[in-house]
């Protein structure tokens, strides 16, 4: 059984209701029609009902639930919550209720908020901004969380490398350039999901353009020192670098290059130095090893909301939807 499938599987054990505001977005819709048929969660659309039928037309999305901002019975408890939330930020009832009517993102939180659902997918049409924004005023970060982040779950086929060619990329999707205590907490949060994700032990390889001192400048610095707080903050964790990417993740270069490390050649979460190397790493991945991407997936936020790239397909969605079913479990 592949990655996605056995995801698929652990959601129906444990059935979720997820919600998609992005209802006008046909890939949506289609994302929609295949989670029904393949029924591993219950799915909410946020929207007209006649406008999402219209866009929707050949599909079947039957079995999704539609709510519609504007005849919704509960508005007046989500407004006076979201008041209570964001009312020393100056938010007025009126403000409130316009927000909830206008912005199909905000309603969603608020439906995780209020537990009317258990997670959110969106991004297709909204930039991440968009997306985290009303997370982070609504749901605000996990307990004992440094830093919220985001990683890929990358799966190359026909790979013997990593866990059987499945590995976790982070941070691709949020964090620009995080300092050495961050990188270090994106290390932590990247081996939690890859072990609740994948279902085995990670293993952490801190990437740099150097291994093990082999080249000298103040961005090698960083990884080393977030290398160093790592291994102080999660002992229970297999984490070592700086390594070159090959030397991270190839036995036979690892030896060479790095041979008083355990972890060099055999690592599973490759923690990039910024935004830039890892976002251009997941593309590279998937565009040229036909690998499939999974995510931009969330840690951090107290409640499961993810974000999805705008260039992603129907199928990506679905992916999406069912790894934040399960993390919502």
């Amino acid at each position: 059984m592949n990655f996605i499938d056995g995801i698929k599987e652990r959601a129906k054990a444990q059935r979720k209701t997820i919600v998609l505001p992005e209802s006008m977005d046909r890939r949506t819709v289609e994302a929609t029609a295949t989670i029904i048929k393949e029924d591993f969660c219950d799915i909410v659309l946020i929207g007209d009902p006649d406008k999402i039928e219209s866009v929707a037309e050949g599909l079947d999305i039957s079995g999704a639930k539609i709510v519609d901002p504007d005849n919704f019975n509960s508005m007046d408890a989500y407004v006076s919550k979201l008041v209570e939330i964001r009312g020393h930020k100056g938010m007025t009832e009126e403000e409130a209720r316009a927000k909830l009517r206008e912005s199909p993102l905000y309603f969603g939180v608020m439906m995780v908020k209020m537990n009317d659902v258990d997670g959110m997918v969106a991004g297709a049409c909204h930039s991440t901004a968009d997306v985290l924004r009303p997370s982070l005023q609504i749901l605000k970060t996990a307990p004992n969380t440094k830093i919220v982040s985001s990683f890929f779950v990358m799966v190359v086929p026909d790979c013997t490398l990593g866990a059987n060619g499945t590995f976790v990329f982070s941070d691709c999707g949020l964090v620009q350039n995080p300092n050495a205590e961050e990188l270090a907490a994106i290390a932590g949060s990247s081996a939690v999901s890859f072990k609740s994700l994948v279902g085995e032990e990670p293993i952490v390889g801190m990437l740099s353009h150097s291994t093990m001192g082999s080249a000298t400048h103040p961005d090698v610095d960083k990884v080393v020192e977030a290398t160093k707080i790592a291994k102080e903050l999660y002992k229970e964790i297999k984490i070592d670098g700086e390594f070159q990417l090959d030397a991270a993740i190839v036995p036979s270069v690892g030896s060479q290059k790095a041979p008083d490390s355990q972890i060099a050649g055999n690592a599973n979460v490759l923690i990039f130095p910024d935004l830039d190397a890892a976002n251009i790493g997941y593309k590279l991945t998937q565009r040229l090893a036909k690998a499939e991407a999974y995510g931009p997936v969330t840690q951090g936020i107290a409640k499961p909301v993810n974000d999805l790239s705008r260039g992603c397909s129907a199928n990506d969605i679905v992916g999406v939807v069912a790894i934040t079913a399960v993390q919502s479990q």
